[in-house]
C-alpha cells in the first residue's frame, strides 16, 4: 500500500502549472517523493488510517510498546504468544495491558514473559485522515526541488563568473525549509 502524500493536481495548483506538459514526469516524481518523505520520517502518515497495521514485538522496553505509526487512532487487539508466534491469545485491556493515552503507548503488566520471540502482536489504526498542510507543503516543495534539479539532489557552485560546477549533496542536506518541517514529523525510537 503506497498512498501519495499529495496529488499531481495539488502540486500543479501549488506551482501555478496549467499545462499538461509535465504530467508524465510528475506522475513518476510525486509517488517517489511521497515515499522519500515517508522514509525520512519513518512513518506513512495515511496508509494505516483505514487499513490495520499489525506489529509483532519482543523484549518490550520497560513493559511498553510504542507504535511505529502515529498518531494511534484505534487499538484493535493486543495479543500474547507463549509459542513464539505460532498461536496468539488476546489480552484484556485493564487486566493484561493499559493504553497510556498521553504517551500513546501500550503498557503490558509485568507477569508476562517479554523475552520470547514474537511474544506480542499489536493490531491498530494510525495516521491522519488528511495529510497535515505543512507536510503537504514540504512534499510539494521537495517535488519542485526535484523537478527543477533534474531529479537529483545537488546544488550549483560558482567557480568563476563564467563557469558553474554541480556539486551533489547527501540526502541530509535537503533544503532547510523542507528539512525543518520533516524534522517535526520524524519518528524517533530510542
Amino acid at each position: 500500500m503506497a498512498n501519495n502524500l499529495i496529488t499531481v493536481a495539488e502540486y500543479k495548483t501549488y506551482s501555478g502549472i496549467s499545462s499538461t506538459n509535465q504530467d508524465a514526469a510528475l506522475a513518476i516524481v510525486v509517488p517517489k517523493v511521497s515515499q522519500l518523505v515517508k522514509t525520512i520520517c519513518r512513518r506513512t502518515f495515511i496508509d494505516y488510517v483505514d487499513e490495520t497495521k499489525t506489529e509483532t514485538k519482543r523484549n518490550l522496553t520497560n513493559n511498553r510498546f510504542l507504535a511505529s505509526e502515529t498518531p494511534v487512532i484505534n487499538i484493535n487487539s493486543v495479543e500474547f504468544s507463549d509459542d513464539f508466534g505460532k498461536t496468539y491469545t488476546a489480552l484484556t485491556e485493564f487486566t493484561d495491558y493499559v493504553v497510556d493515552e498521553e504517551a500513546v503507548e501500550i503498557i503490558a503488566y509485568p507477569y508476562i514473559d517479554y523475552s520470547k520471540v514474537n511474544a506480542f502482536r499489536f493490531t491498530y489504526n494510525a495516521g491522519y485522515d488528511e495529510v497535515p498542510e505543512d507536510l503537504k507543503m514540504a512534499t510539494m516543495d521537495l517535488v519542485q526541488y526535484y523537478m527543477r534539479n533534474d531529479s537529483a539532489v545537488h546544488s550549483t557552485k560558482s567557480i568563476s563568473p563564467n563557469t558553474m560546477q554541480i556539486e551533489y549533496v547527501s540526502s541530509t542536506n535537503l533544503p532547510a525549509h523542507i528539512k525543518r518541517i520533516l524534522d517535526q514529523y520524524t519518528a524517533y525510537y530510542g
